[in-house]
């Protein structure tokens, strides 16, 4: 039986928390997609994401500190838990498994 693996927005969400770290939160998730992936992401599309992969056990979140330049609202972070961690592997080798080959049929003009 093949094992389940993330679509596209849930792996580079839950890479993004991994490299933001515990304590992230929507605009550094975005904002790390971005940097790193080239990609824009809604804030919207992040957090219908994060629900998604919290109702499955991926991720987890709490509510931080309330913070001034929010008006004293505070902010809802998320960390990856470990069933998060081993799809993020899942993932990972499925697509090396699909890569393994390919590059010289890619560089063929």
């Amino acid at each position: 039986m093949p094992k389940e693996t993330l679509a596209e927005l849930e792996f580079l969400v839950l890479l993004a928390i991994l490299r933001v770290g515990d304590q992230a939160y929507g605009v550094p998730i975005a904002e790390e997609i971005r940097r790193r992936a080239g990609r824009s992401v809604a804030r919207a599309a992040i957090y219908v994401t994060l629900r998604r992969l919290e109702e499955r056990g991926l991720v987890s979140s709490w509510f931080g500190d309330p913070v001034a330049e929010r008006g004293g609202k505070a902010r809802r972070n998320y960390r990856v838990e470990p069933a998060g961690r081993e799809m993020v592997r899942a993932t990972r080798d499925a697509f090396r498994s699909m890569w393994e080959g390919l590059d010289p049929v890619l560089e063929e003009v």
